[in-house]
């Protein structure tokens, strides 16, 4: 699966030869530009402010309901359809798209390089179908980078949902990289209907619902990111398959990851900290995965609400799992709930591994406990046995 899904996604970046490029200066109209714009097109936009003029639009399926028949309506801001096209911005904080629109950036039949700017001021549609987002992708490849997608925060509070980051819909194929998704009102990343997407060295930050929710028969591997203040961290959903290692979930209201359905979670040097109920969940019979090398600490600071406040709570098929080499300590109700105590089990652990009181950070004030301790056969970087957490494993953060 590994080789695959990243031989799919790095064809998006191979840049197409004899482009033609396009500077759009502030006042331009930007979607006339993009319109305009030949198959294999640069635009290159100025540090300005783009204002969309927001266009009414029915959205044929719906990507996250039972029947995708049942549509939506919805408006959308910028168009990209139907091409192959990059657009780069001059300054990431600089150049930005005020979209005034609930599908902020629609990409769609195409290939698209979208890279350093920001996309902000989405209003969410009132039809609770819409799925809304700074950055909706569907039938087309995506290479998003460096950018800044923040504040789509303008919602009618009756509907529930509300602007996620970006969304990947009906078989595209996604690089989401180095990326800030901040200040939204729904799931930082969701992925429907086959999408597949590599998200790496993201900060995804203050929103509601999951901040990467992966469902229906979704692919997602997410390396080396940084999820807090959800309602979930990362979830694996649906028929979906999710690759999570690396990533610091912390701080989230309820687990802080969860495999349910008849999903597949791979999950290895995570830490895992301080979210409000349980650190990790299988929750669902059908279920399955893996759990290796992760560091859970210090979840359950609030009332349950999805979750005992523990560090880990079986609600599936525990044979389905393999467990080993985890570090599980200081949890608020225990460490394990609907599972026999898994410490001196499989290499896994219930140590302090000295982590600096703050819980917004991973960095360590001790380094004996989680070193070399990791599964033997995963390495570090530097082709010794790996260590728990995130400072061991393939593409640890100090790598």
């Amino acid at each position: 699966m590994k080789w695959t899904l990243l031989s799919a996604v790095i064809l998006i970046a191979m840049p197409l030869a004899q482009a033609t490029t396009i500077r759009i200066s502030a006042g331009d109209d930007l979607q006339r530009a993009i319109d305009s714009a030949a198959d294999g097109d640069t635009l290159i936009l100025a540090a300005a402010t783009f204002t969309a003029t927001s266009t009414v639009w029915r959205d044929t399926l719906c990507g996250n309901c039972l029947d995708p028949a049942d549509g939506a309506n919805g408006t959308v801001g910028f168009l990209l359809s139907g091409k192959s096209l990059t657009v780069l911005g001059e300054s990431r904080t600089g150049t930005r798209l005020v979209t005034g629109a609930g599908y902020g950036l629609l990409l769609e039949h195409g290939s698209f390089v979208v890279q350093n700017l920001t996309v902000t001021g989405g209003i969410r549609d009132r039809d609770g179908n819409a799925t809304n987002a700074a950055i909706v992708v569907r039938h087309a490849t995506a290479h998003l980078e460096q950018l800044d997608l923040i504040d789509n925060t303008e919602r009618d509070t009756s509907i529930v949902v509300g602007i996620g980051g970006v969304i990947g819909r009906e078989g595209s194929s996604l690089i989401i990289r180095a990326c800030r998704l901040e200040n939204n009102t729904w799931d930082g990343i969701a992925l429907y209907r086959g999408a597949t997407a590599l998200v790496s060295d993201c900060l995804i930050k203050d929103g509601r619902g999951a901040g990467i929710g992966v469902t229906w028969d979704a692919t997602c591997v997410a390396d080396r990111n940084t999820v807090t203040g959800y309602w979930k961290g990362i979830g694996s959903f649906g028929t979906s398959l999710v690759v999570a290692r690396n990533n610091f979930i912390h701080n989230n209201l309820g687990w802080g990851m969860v495999a349910t359905g008849e999903s597949t979670l791979e999950a290895s040097n995570n830490l895992i900290r301080h979210n409000g109920n349980c650190g990790f969940a299988p929750w669902g019979t059908e279920s399955r995965g893996k759990f290796i090398n992760n560091i859970v600490v210090e979840n359950g600071w609030r009332d349950e609400w999805v979750c005992p406040c523990v560090g880990v709570w079986n609600y599936g098929d525990w044979g389905k799992w393999i467990f080993r080499h985890n570090l599980v300590f200081n949890n608020q109700d225990g460490e394990y709930e609907a599972i026999w105590d898994q410490t001196g089990v499989y290499g896994n652990l219930s140590l302090d591994p000295g982590l600096v009181a703050d819980s917004t950070s991973f960095a360590f004030v001790t380094d004996t406990v989680y070193l070399f301790a990791g599964d033997s056969t995963i390495y570090n970087p530097d082709g010794t046995r790996s260590h728990i957490g995130l400072f061991g494993g393939p593409q640890a953060w100090n790598d």
